[in-house]
């Protein structure tokens, strides 16, 4: 017999349980996606556009946005397939903290951890809080945060989900 596969997956708040941790697949980050990050949100900073004007800078080469580390990171979680369609919003990212530079031709991966689950007094949403471990590919973290999500919770018998 064959198997279905449905994409996304039906993920409700209690599928997810605090400590389920999820380690994604790699991405090369490449210099025209700091071109294409540049243009897209208007950041033109010469750190991350201007090679001759990065050379002579702390890190020696055009860096990453921040915020470009973040999307990319998120994008991977997604990818993995761990939240399904069982998210409704973002409510709240915390604490970024850029710790190493990401440079043309790094390939970054996540470890994302989920370190909370709040129940509330919604019977449709609860929270989800989640680390995310950014790493190169020598395993050097280059970026941690936590994002806090609403999270769908199942329907009970009879309702709509």
């Amino acid at each position: 017999m064959s198997a279905v596969y449905k994409d996304p997956e039906d993920r409700y708040f209690e599928d997810f349980e605090v400590g389920d941790v999820i380690h994604t697949r790699g991405r090369t980050v490449d210099a025209s996606d700091f071109t294409a990050f540049a243009g897209l949100t208007g950041d033109h900073y010469p750190l991350h556009i201007d090679e001759e004007f990065a050379k002579a800078g702390r890190f020696g080469t055009r860096i990453a946005h921040g915020p470009l580390t973040q999307s990319i990171a998120i994008g991977l979680v997604g990818m993995s397939g761990y939240y399904g369609n069982g998210i409704a919003a973002l409510l709240e990212i915390r604490s970024v903290k850029a710790t190493k530079p990401v440079i043309a031709g790094d390939t970054i991966h996540v470890i994302a951890e989920v370190l909370s689950l709040e129940a509330g007094d919604s019977p449709r949403y609860g929270q989800i809080e989640v680390n995310y471990s950014v790493r190169n590919q020598r395993d050097e973290e280059v970026m941690v945060f936590q994002q806090v999500m609403l999270a769908r919770r199942r329907p009970q018998e009879g309702e709509d989900g």
